[in-house]
């Protein structure tokens, strides 16, 4: 019976209430512009086939006459491109929502995967110990030697562009950082009571590591994860940027920054400015938002 009050009376205090969240959101004028901020973004990345003046991609919609008009110009066919066009003739707010998607998409997609094989392997070498520890410790300490950008252009190289290929490097890159994290987490945590009182009862390993010890390694493991989604874009921009991500048919922000690059001493400011912005607020808002969270999961951080 003590162990079970114990057990229970752990995940109670693990758990964290939706009111204190949201209080300590509004209580923090910062990440409440952050959330609002994120909120708006992520609303125009999935409505983005809706909000567009423009399919981007569509060359019927197209016209060479509309190649690198300033921004509030007049279309010869009949509208208005609020933030100017690109070289190719494309509306650079049509552009920027559907990069919106692409790179949010991108960023998420590598994200979860990397925390799943993060989880995945930190978890039972804590809980394990021993070689298997070392063994997936060697590794991850070998892997974060390197530049996280060197990992990535290397596995390009060798797979090449393409969506899939890029979530596939960012993957790579970023489970090393999960496997560490969470292996931190678990070891602290597998030498309080109620993990100690599970191995009384008998219960079997599987059932101790994912229902008990990984309830209590997800609060700082949402932390990292928020985090690495912003780091995931920032990546895949950089890689668009240097011509090595994402192909032509699918732009993501940092595409339509590089299309725009060579514009720039010329005058035509806009083609890159505007996506930069685009990305530097997504980048802005997500980081303020992982602040926040940082310490709403771990009450000893609030200031």
């Amino acid at each position: 019976m003590t162990a079970k009050v114990t057990v229970t009376a752990t995940a109670i205090r693990v758990e964290t209430p939706l009111r204190r969240i949201v209080s300590d959101f509004c209580g923090n004028p910062v990440a409440v512009v952050g959330l609002v901020l994120l909120g708006v973004i992520l609303l125009l990345a999935l409505f983005a086939p809706w909000l567009s003046p423009q399919n981007p991609y569509d060359l019927a919609q197209l016209d060479v006459m509309d190649s690198r008009l300033a921004p509030g110009s007049k279309s010869p066919s009949g509208g208005t491109f609020w933030l100017g066009t690109d070289d190719q003739g494309r509306d650079m707010l049509s552009a920027i929502l559907y990069g919106l998607r692409i790179s949010l998409g991108v960023g998420i997609a590598a994200t979860v995967l990397a925390l799943v094989i993060g989880l995945a392997t930190g978890l039972p070498a804590a809980y394990l110990g021993g070689r298997t520890e070392t063994l997936v410790m060697r590794i991850v300490d070998i892997q974060l030697s390197f530049p996280a950008i060197l990992i990535a252009l290397i596995l390009i190289a060798v797979l090449g562009q393409g969506t899939g290929k890029v979530i596939a490097a960012l993957v790579t890159v970023q489970w090393a950082y999960y496997a560490r994290t969470v292996r931190g987490a678990a070891l602290v945590e597998r030498r309080k009571e109620y993990i100690e009182a599970a191995h009384c009862l008998a219960l079997a390993p599987a059932r101790i590591v994912f229902r008990h010890l990984l309830p209590n390694c997800l609060p700082p493991m949402i932390v990292v994860a928020t985090v690495q989604v912003a780091a995931a874009i920032t990546l895949e921009a950089t890689l668009s940027f240097l011509g090595l991500g994402l192909p032509i048919t699918e732009p993501s922000l940092g595409l339509l920054i590089a299309n725009g690059y060579q514009y720039l001493l010329s005058g035509k400011y806009w083609i890159s400015f505007f996506p930069g912005i685009a990305l530097l607020l997504t980048i802005v808002s997500i980081n303020l938002v992982a602040d926040q969270l940082r310490d709403v999961l771990n009450p000893r951080l609030q200031r």
